[in-house]
């Protein structure tokens, strides 16, 4: 993740994460990213259903019952694992994890365990009632997609009415107390949305939103030609930059982060150092506190039928499954030869991503699209929109 209210608003100092000495478990959730000994923040693809049909789903989810999904018993073993191992946040995802049986008490679990539980969610299924049962539980926060405005929103998800009532889901969130915010993957179908989104953020008082950038797997596999071009997304990072500030300008500082594409880092750094060079040293020490992408080591994924994943987009390959061995152990066996080599990825990248200067705040950016695209994941990223000149070549 990086922060754009983080680094560009200058929300945050390089000594915030350096007074809790940078440990996982002590760190508040806004500084977890600065971590130093990376431990991972798990998602969890509790279950595999869901009510929409979205174009971009990493797990070809649709509405039917499927079998093979861990039993409560092995969640409950594999959330106990991961609070002993010292994870400190559990993300449930889907599919649509709220609708997943025992998805309360499986939070609830982690709750009582300290870890901080998330969901990813999309939206629909929270009225008052459901809210009310997550308050109990004690959730940590409610993330929500929502991929455009209304009509491409609910193009994208497959189901018209998607986008009132993921709005309403929000909506009932912020009336019941419980964080929220919106997660929205960028992509060609929906990017001219997005000053939209942020008008719909200050509208509704809404306090986070995080913008993913594509990543080629499951249904989203087939959009690599839908993914902005390199100036483009220049462009909407720019925007993202520009409109948070202006918010924050307003007395409206809302957290605004972009996911999946570690280049933004040295991207926002450059435009902080050509306008506010003397704050410039302190974002560049965030971002190598940051340490750029981390799959394999402070990102990790559990499947619903128990396969560990180095991310929750890297599905065609698993160092094991928790079924057989403990989260634990399975994170920590580096004899698998791709999860020793993602510790030391830089020995390992190649082209640009070998030679460039950014490597110890963008780490290589993501293994998976690199793969995706050229069939080797040590690979330059595609997604890659930084030039030669600013990369140092």
């Amino acid at each position: 993740m990086i922060g754009i209210s983080k680094l560009y608003c200058g929300t945050v100092e390089a000594s915030d994460p350096l007074r809790y000495g940078r440990k996982s478990n002590k760190l508040p959730s806004h500084l977890l990213q600065f971590s130093k000994d990376k431990r991972p923040v798990v998602v969890w693809n509790v279950g595999r259903r869901c009510n929409l049909r979205c174009v971009h789903c990493y797990s070809h989810s649709r509405n039917i019952d499927y079998s093979g999904e861990l039993t409560r018993e092995e969640g409950i073993r594999l959330i106990d694992d991961l609070a002993d191992f010292g994870v400190p946040v559990l993300l449930f995802s889907g599919g649509e994890p709220l609708m997943h049986p025992d998805i309360l008490e499986l939070i609830a679990r982690a709750r009582q365990k300290g870890l901080r539980a998330v969901v990813s969610t999309n939206g629909t299924l929270i009225d008052d009632e459901m809210a009310a049962k997550l308050n109990d539980v004690d959730l940590s926060y409610v993330g929500v997609s929502l991929d455009g405005l209304r009509e491409t929103n609910d193009r994208f998800r497959g189901i018209p009415g998607a986008f009132d009532m993921a709005l309403s889901g929000i909506r009932t969130c912020m009336k019941a107390g419980i964080k929220v915010g919106l997660r929205f993957t960028i992509n060609r179908r929906n990017s001219q949305d997005i000053e939209g989104i942020f008008d719909l953020i200050e509208r509704e008082g809404i306090p986070r939103v995080c913008f993913y950038h594509l990543v080629y797997a499951g249904r989203g596999s087939k959009l690599v030609k839908e993914d902005l071009t390199h100036e483009a997304t220049r462009n909407t990072v720019d925007l993202l930059m520009d409109r948070t500030k202006a918010l924050h300008k307003k007395g409206r500082p809302i957290e605004c982060l972009t996911v999946d594409n570690h280049c933004d880092g040295p991207y926002v750094y450059l435009r902080v150092l050509r306008e506010e060079p003397e704050r410039a040293p302190g974002v560049l020490e965030l971002l190598k506190m940051n340490g750029g992408n981390s799959s394999g080591r402070g990102i990790g994924c559990v499947s619903w039928d128990g396969a560990v994943h180095f991310d929750q987009f890297w599905r065609n390959y698993s160092p094991g499954n928790v079924r057989e061995r403990p989260f634990s152990e399975i994170w920590t066996d580096t004899s698998d030869e791709i999860l020793g080599k993602l510790r030391e990825r830089k020995k390992y990248l190649k082209g640009r991503c070998a030679a460039c200067k950014w490597l110890t705040v963008c780490n290589g950016n993501f293994r998976v699209r690199a793969e995706a695209v050229t069939g080797d994941i040590w690979a330059c990223d595609p997604a890659c929109y930084l030039t030669d000149e600013e990369i140092g070549l």
